[in-house]
């Protein structure tokens, strides 16, 4: 007889115990307890004359066959498999359809049996181990009949089916007895798991408070590894700072200070995330953010997003600066922004217990530096920035800046507005085609200047007239 091995398994619980385990009921011990049983029963047929006299030696071979199964099988198949087990399983119905025959098919001995081996069979693989086993069965008693012959005895004596209900009965309670343990510690398992996985997802919300939401998710879905790796990426990347804040903080309370730099923050990072900026740092007063990494919608686009969080951010001032009037704050504070556009090194930097996901390289150097160039209010950019946003966003000239780390002076530009924001009261007039291009800041130009335009179009103006 056999009884499948259990799986380790866990006693019912407290969730926030540490599970205990539970020991399962061995193949062996199972095969041991199923063939005691089956010798039970053709001692008892035999000593009631029941049975022939020469089964009384299968009864020495029913107990000592489990133990040599057992040493055989550890020494063919190491490795203690479920389709080892099934194999196993299919070799003990073979001998009890076998074992049938020769007891001439004694109807309740031999359902006793049968109740055991497919009790057996079902607890190892469901209803296709099941299948298997009759499968076995079939050929035990196909193959035993034409050596033992074809002989009925329908009838078995009172005793005999007696002591083949109790054992049968004794092994199935016994094994029931251990699948109630696994089906108990199944329960706690799964209670354990469902707690872990709530502590789980409520830490990782904590820790997503320290990460960007990109970065956090792209950790917690697999999709990056946490190890110290960077690679080269077209970024563009933002920095921002509050004008007047040294000033204010001489004047406020901390508690009230931090207070509004905290209402500042909060409504800085939902604009950011609301366009896909990855916010990289908060130092002081100043905002860190770039676009491009770990999603990307390409350069241009990347780039238009962080420009038109920049433009979002300034107008939202407005209300800010009105809520803190409210509240008695009298210095008027303006953010003032850069952005550059340009490939940076970005990964994690530092050591392997503590990282930190940031961008190095001269583009920040650069956007950081605008920033510091800025007038409260005010955005600038680079020009490679400036290229990737001319179409949608419009932008003044403001001549060039010497950078470290760059060989040439850089142009920069002033980010005024969106094209379909821009009155008709605006400085600004632009228009491009194949032939021509013409920028024009009428608030730069002076009246020297002015008449020197005017000429030059006047001219120009003549020319494709005549032509």
């Amino acid at each position: 007889m056999n009884v499948p091995l259990m799986p380790s398994s866990l006693t019912a619980m407290d969730p926030k115990q540490k599970p205990n385990a539970i020991p399962p009921m061995p193949d062996y011990h199972a095969r041991v307890l199923g063939y005691m049983a089956g010798a039970a029963i053709l001692g008892t047929g035999v000593f009631l004359d029941h049975f022939h006299d020469y089964l009384i030696w299968f009864v020495p071979l029913a107990l000592i066959w489990p133990h040599v199964l057992y040493f055989l099988s550890r020494a063919i198949f190491p490795r203690r498999t479920p389709q080892i087990r099934e194999r196993i399983l299919l070799l003990d119905g073979f001998l009890i359809g076998s074992l049938t025959v020769y007891i001439e098919f004694s109807v309740i001995p031999s359902l006793m049996l049968l109740l055991m081996i497919s009790f057996s069979g079902i607890i190892v693989g469901g209803l296709r181990a099941w299948a298997l086993n009759v499968a076995a069965l079939a050929v035990g008693v196909t193959t035993s009949l034409p050596i033992a012959g074809v002989s009925f005895e329908p009838w078995a004596p009172p005793t005999l089916t007696v002591v083949s209900g109790v054992v049968t009965t004794l092994y199935v309670c016994v094994m029931a007895f251990y699948t109630y343990l696994q089906a108990r510690a199944l329960v706690a398992a799964k209670s354990q798991i469902q707690y872990q996985r709530e502590q789980s997802i409520a830490l990782s919300h904590k820790l997503a408070k320290y990460l960007s939401p990109q970065v956090w998710q792209s950790i917690f879905t697999g999709e990056r590894d946490v190890r110290l790796e960077t690679q080269r990426k077209k970024l563009a990347v933002f920095f921002s700072d509050i004008q007047g804040f040294t000033e204010l903080s001489e004047e406020m309370e901390p508690e009230g200070l931090t207070e509004l730099l905290n209402t500042y923050f909060t409504e800085m990072s939902q604009i950011a995330l609301k366009y896909g900026g990855t916010i990289d740092k908060f130092v002081g007063d100043s905002i860190m953010i770039f676009f491009g990494d770990p999603t990307s919608q390409g350069a241009k686009k990347d780039t238009q997003a962080c420009v038109s969080m920049a433009i979002e951010m300034r107008k939202h001032m407005t209300v800010l600066r009105q809520k803190w009037k409210s509240q008695g704050i009298r210095t008027p504070l303006e953010i003032r922004m850069g952005i550059s556009t340009g490939f940076c090194t970005v990964g994690n930097f530092g050591a392997d217990n503590r990282m930190d996901y940031t961008i190095i390289g001269k583009e920040v150097n650069l956007a950081s530096r605008l920033e510091e160039l800025a007038d409260p209010g005010e955005i600038l950019v680079s020009y490679e920035t400036f290229s990737l946003i001319k179409d949608s966003i419009l932008c003044r000239d403001k001549g060039e800046i010497t950078v470290k780390g760059f060989a040439r002076p850089v142009p920069i530009y002033q980010v005024i507005d969106f094209r379909q924001d821009v009155g008709d009261q605006r400085s600004f007039l632009e228009h491009e085609g194949d032939g021509f291009a013409m920028y024009l800041d009428s608030e730069k130009v002076d009246e020297r200047e002015r008449e020197h335009i005017i000429q030059a179009l006047d001219r120009a103006a003549r020319r494709l007239r005549d032509e």
